[in-house]
């Protein structure tokens, strides 16, 4: 790990930086207080360097990281990063380990990298660019050769923060390292999986993006998909980069639609007015910016299945919405029956449920046993283990990789191309109308009719 590590964020006025990156900068210099870092910030904004010094100690607050900010030195630079010679002036005799964060919309983002040349980014520099990478799987496609213009895949840092979740890391740990867990981990024994992220939270302002992405890009495309890859990979020789993308890399190409059938596999619908937790929230259709002719959804389920020897029969859902009262945030393993249950013994006989809890972080096993009163009759027990918070939040562990020039948490070329062609035909049925956009009012659980998963 480099001591000193020069930080240059593009779009650092922005809200991605206060409210995301710099309270993950705070966090992340309080547990490594041998670290310093030279912010550099650009903008289009007029701002100085002591506004940005101040947004740095606000955002810092709001980490309860105070006492880094002795550690940050703080310039900012109004400047047109889609332009080469602002480029140039902003990145010129930048040395020693440097980190370039595009905290940009991806349009943006894309013309930046139009602008840039290999000879303008410092020798070793990490570029570390925000999703959605691409609109589709050409544009990911085109924006990937772009970007090997420039610097090695290896200082390529396509950011997805869910990878920084400490229990989706837990992951590797409660399957690799548990015997009873391993020899189970394939369709001999796993019946299905859901992944299952829903939100409280409605559009909140953020009307301009999410209206032309919508919950299935927004979440499924990107997020989700990640996390079933991790979760369904082979075990790697080696957490490096190399290793672990590689294997993540491998269950994206194999993974289809269920059934090869897109309609049938996949369920969409948007929120309506509604109340949750007391709060009144107006229907989708009537937030400010939202173009209801877009028939954007707010809610998305797809089953997928991943094609090898391993998972083969297994399907996996996904499921992402928002506005929802109750919101299940867990990634559920359900294992087969057993195969056959001594006569005598009554009761509950369904399979084993494996439960990791996105917050608050859990790891829950659920088991049939014999009850207290009636030993032959059988009853549903859960085990579980507190997980805890993990060290860093999501956005400093990805910021630690970046900084640190260690991809393994970011996102591979290759799987961003397969993220968009997995979800292509399921796109597709719903451009043709091919399935239904249902409606669920503000604080519903789910819409009419939709299982559980849990």
């Amino acid at each position: 790990m480099a001591d000193t590590t020069t930080l240059v964020i593009f779009g650092a006025s922005g809200d991605l930086t206060s409210r995301l990156l710099l309270p993950a900068l705070g966090q992340l210099l309080t547990t490594e207080p041998k670290r310093t870092v030279r912010l550099i910030g650009a903008g289009t904004q007029e701002w100085t360097d002591d506004q940005l010094g101040e947004v740095v100690r606000t955002s810092f607050g709001s980490a309860d990281a105070e006492a880094a900010v002795d550690r940050v030195t703080v310039e900012y630079h109004q400047a047109d990063i889609t332009q080469a010679a602002d480029l140039t002036t902003l990145l010129q005799g930048l040395e020693g380990q440097v980190a370039i964060y595009f905290a940009v919309p991806p349009a943006v983002a894309a013309k930046a990298c139009d602008a840039l040349t290999a000879e303008i980014i410092p020798d070793g520099a990490m570029l570390a660019l925000e999703k959605p990478f691409g609109t589709d799987e050409a544009g990911a496609r085109a924006l990937n050769i772009r970007l090997a213009q420039l610097v090695p895949e290896k200082q390529i840092f396509r950011v997805d923060h869910f990878l920084g979740k400490s229990t989706t890391l837990n992951l590797l740990g409660a399957r690799f390292a548990n015997r009873i867990l391993e020899p189970l981990w394939s369709a001999e024994s796993i019946e299905s999986i859901a992944i299952i992220y829903n939100e409280k939270l409605g559009l909140e302002g953020r009307a301009v993006y999410y209206d032309g992405a919508g919950a299935f890009v927004d979440m499924i495309q990107s997020h989700l998909l990640q996390v079933l890859a991790v979760l369904a990979m082979e075990q790697p020789a080696t957490l490096d980069e190399v290793d672990f993308r590689g294997a993540t890399s491998a269950v994206l190409r194999a993974t289809e639609v269920w059934n090869d059938d897109p309609a049938a596999s996949s369920r969409r619908a948007r929120y309506t007015a509604g109340t949750i937790d007391g709060d009144k929230k107006p229907s989708y259709v009537d937030e400010p910016d939202v173009k209801p002719e877009r028939e954007t959804e707010t809610l998305a389920e797809a089953t997928f299945e991943v094609r090898n020897a391993r998972w083969a029969g297994v399907p996996f859902t996904l499921r992402s919405g928002k506005a929802l009262d109750n919101p299940a945030r867990e990634i559920v393993v359900r294992f087969r029956a057993v195969r056959h249950v001594p006569v005598g013994l009554v009761g509950s006989t369904e399979g084993a449920i494996l439960r990791f809890s996105l917050g608050p972080d859990q790891m829950s096993l659920e088991l049939n046993v014999n009850g207290a009163d009636n030993p032959l009759e059988l009853e549903r027990v859960a085990l579980t283990a507190d997980l805890g918070k993990g060290a860093l939040l999501a956005y400093a562990e990805v910021l630690s990789g970046i900084l640190d020039a260690d991809p393994m948490l970011s996102v591979r070329g290759d799987a961003a191309e397969q993220c968009w062609r997995i979800i292509e035909p399921i796109q597709a049925a719903w451009t043709n109308h091919e399935v239904p956009l249902e409606e669920y009012p503000a604080g519903a659980t789910l819409p009419e009719g939709w299982p559980s998963l849990r």
